[in-house]
């Protein structure tokens, strides 16, 4: 099913989990998450930045492969923009097919957030599609931004900007930062402010930076009210060492056999982190449902 994140997010808020949004960029990986969405009953959302299309996994080739996918399995698959800064990259991802866009203006003032904030809420509510928002600022492990409690998200501030703007979900500041940390470095986080934010908002939460935050903390967040993980750092590392490892052990590999070796990796990393933020098994389906996926 191809669908936005409101419902799928909306359900896991109300059920007390999870769901992973994973960067994606290529057939692959594409494969290998909806795979692993389908095998595990569970939701998902692939994610893809401005940066990364432009880089490699344009949005007009991905956008109708994704849905092309997530039409043939019956569990909810949700492609989404991720941290769109400019209207001209979100208008884009729109044209493209994508079912659902994050605006990120958190590196903005308070006001000029909710004001780009809620420009595109509306432009996207408008198309059936939901919109993400961040309040606080979810900055890079390599300058350390996630020990600066100043970039952390403001609770009141919260609910005023989530009233003015009418986001769907709203990725919050309490610690983690996008990128990889020092080597046996985890960040401590804030899990008290997390608590009031999702007193305070009562909506579906989001975490970004979950690569490297350990699995003690991702368990208690989750717990805490964190209802969506993006996901990208960790996967990257976990098939760039699935595609060393077999060409250490076979140089002669075919390509193509390559490229399944790392899909495979990958596929089973995400069933594994499903389990782990309790999406597994939400969606239960008569097994002769619909074609498989190989």
């Amino acid at each position: 099913m191809y669908v936005s994140m409101k419902e799928m997010l909306l359900h896991a808020h109300r059920n007390h989990y999870a769901v992973m949004a994973i960067n994606c960029v290529n057939m692959e990986q594409t494969k290998a998450i909806i795979q692993a969405a389908a095998e595990e009953h569970s939701p998902v959302i692939i994610n893809i930045s401005p940066r990364q299309m432009k880089a490699h996994g344009h949005g007009d080739i991905m956008a109708p492969m994704i849905r092309n996918m997530a039409q043939k399995v019956p569990v909810p698959v949700a492609f989404n923009l991720d941290h769109g800064a400019s209207y001209e990259d979100i208008a884009m991802a729109i044209n493209y097919g994508f079912s659902s866009v994050m605006i990120d203006s958190s590196s903005f003032a308070f006001e000029e957030n909710v004001r780009r904030t809620q420009l595109i809420a509306s432009l996207a509510h408008g198309m059936g599609l939901s919109c993400e928002a961040e309040l606080g600022h979810v900055g890079q492990a390599a300058q350390a931004d996630n020990d600066k409690a100043d970039l952390y998200t403001n609770v009141e501030q919260a609910r005023e900007f989530v009233d003015r703007t009418g986001c769907d979900c709203l990725a919050v500041a309490i610690g983690t930062a996008h990128g990889s940390y020092p080597e046996g470095f985890v960040p401590k986080l804030d899990f008290e402010r997390l608590k009031e934010l999702k007193a305070r908002l009562d909506m579906p939460l989001v975490l970004h930076g979950g690569s490297g935050a350990g699995e003690e903390n991702i368990k208690k967040v989750v717990a805490y009210g964190i209802n969506k993980i993006n996901v990208c750092t960790d996967l990257m590392k976990h098939a760039t060492k699935a595609t060393a490892k077999a060409l250490e052990e076979n140089p002669e590999i075919d390509y193509m056999d390559l490229c399944i070796e790392a899909q495979n990796a990958m596929k089973d990393y995400i069933k594994a982190y499903m389990r782990i933020i309790g999406s597994s098994g939400r969606y239960l389906f008569d097994k002769d449902h619909g074609p498989e996926l190989d």
